[in-house]
């Protein structure tokens, strides 16, 4: 460690794809993996919310083993700490629970280490974990990302932070793991599906930027690489797409490998659609999220006893 002085690090949570923009858009949302990190004697991760209650509290704790692969690989020795672990990111549900632990172990290495690593160098070790850039460059930067991973150490990517809009999620009372969310999946398109595909997540990346929300929303439902076959995998899909569109909803889409769906509507509208929803999804987790413009950020931190 750098020095003995505590840290903490706040991580945000992501929505996925956005529709077509499968494994290339990110979207940072106001749900954060927070580590309260001091020095200790040996390695203990101590669960301070009910999502991660059940997670590991030695080095068998997927934090650790990310950062001790990280370590590894710049041959350095991580200090025992004790960590405090707080999340309001649902787990396997389509928000980026599994990407916001990658960045929180990437920027815990990097201050035990004192690796001074670069945005473009924690980006490039999280998508070697993750294997493509939504979720963790979303988590890392904030904002809207637009990425392309092609390899080790080859990964392009735009930032975004000037978005208006309000979103709604119904999170379903079960989990759906991305392992079994991309099974779903065919493993090839014609070359005729792949250009028709690709020119309808073109446009729907180019409404996005214009804030044409209505050409947005659209795009997003004709979305060809995903959706089709992950909504076998939700039952209530089409039900919250439909009152959702019926209560003002500009877009509806499936976020991240699903279960949870995210309906997008007009800033200021947020409140009256996810009051529309709760009267309908009444078993359902049902909330307000706002666009994070602020990616993953490391304090100092101090511990009262």
């Amino acid at each position: 460690m750098k020095s003995d002085q505590a840290f903490q690090i706040k991580v945000p949570a992501s929505s996925a794809n956005l529709g077509p923009g499968f494994d290339s858009l990110g979207l940072a949302v106001n749900r954060f993996l927070t580590l309260q990190v001091e020095k200790s004697n040996e390695w203990e991760f101590i669960p301070q919310s009910e999502e991660i209650a059940d997670t590991p509290s030695g080095k068998e704790n997927f934090i650790y083993q990310i950062a001790a692969g990280i370590a590894d690989k710049y041959s350095c020795v991580l200090p025992p700490c004790k960590i405090f672990v707080h999340s309001d990111i649902p787990l396997a549900r389509g928000l980026g629970s599994s990407a916001a632990a990658i960045i929180a172990a990437i920027e815990l290495v990097n201050e035990l280490c004192g690796l001074q690593l670069t945005h473009q160098q924690k980006l490039n070790l999280a998508c070697e974990f993750e294997g493509h850039p939504d979720n963790v460059g979303a988590s890392l930067f904030g904002g809207l990302v637009i990425g392309s991973h092609r390899g080790s150490e080859d990964t392009d990517l735009i930032h975004v932070k000037d978005l208006s809009f309000d979103m709604v999620v119904v999170i379903p009372p079960y989990e759906l793991k991305t392992k079994d969310a991309r099974n779903v999946l065919p493993t090839e398109l014609s070359y005729q599906e792949a250009v028709k595909a690709s020119s309808i997540s073109n446009v729907m990346v180019a409404a996005l930027l214009t804030k044409n929300l209505e050409l947005m929303g659209k795009m997003m439902e004709l979305d060809l690489f995903h959706q089709q076959y992950r909504a076998k995998l939700i039952p209530e899909f089409d039900s919250i797409r439909r009152v959702a569109k019926r209560a003002g909803a500009f877009g509806v889409t499936i976020s991240g490998a699903g279960p949870t769906v995210i309906c997008f509507t007009e800033s200021g509208r947020g409140n009256q659609l996810k009051t529309d929803l709760s009267l309908v999804f009444e078993g359902y987790q049902v909330e307000e999220l706002s666009i994070e413009t602020n990616g993953s950020r490391l304090t100092n931190y101090t511990f009262y006893t």
